[in-house]
């Protein structure tokens, strides 16, 4: 944990409060983040789902993926009452759900300039 008084915090804190942009990338920034929300969308709402669509992420940074995504209001973790043992989806609350496009914008124009460079193609879109 770093400590609030830190460099790394107090700069955090100055980019936050001068450009909604970073507070935004902060949100959805990160290895996996993208693609857990647009695998979310596309119905693979439960961990061994997004386990699945996602195999090289391991369980541990895939949970903690998916609180950092619920702590930011992007999902919400809803019971699903009907299993035995009770069981949990994820769902894209209205902030998610807004997301999407902009995930889709932005792999176009990663499709755009990654072109040529052995880069693979994005499924967001």
């Amino acid at each position: 944990m770093r400590k609030e008084n830190s460099t790394n915090a107090i700069n955090e804190q100055f980019l936050f409060q001068v450009c909604e942009l970073n507070s935004a990338i902060a949100m959805i920034g990160g290895r996996w983040k993208s693609q857990i929300v647009y695998s979310i969308s596309q119905g693979n709402n439960r961990f061994h789902l997004l386990k699945k669509e996602l195999p090289n992420i391991s369980e541990q940074v895939l949970g903690r993926q998916l609180k950092e995504l619920e702590t930011h209001a992007v999902i919400v973790k809803k019971e699903i009452p009907e299993t035995v043992p009770a069981g949990v989806k994820y769902v894209l609350t209205n902030k998610g759900l807004d997301l999407i496009p902009i995930l889709e914008s932005l792999c176009d124009w990663g499709k755009t300039y990654a072109e040529g460079k052995g880069i693979s193609v994005c499924p967001l879109s």
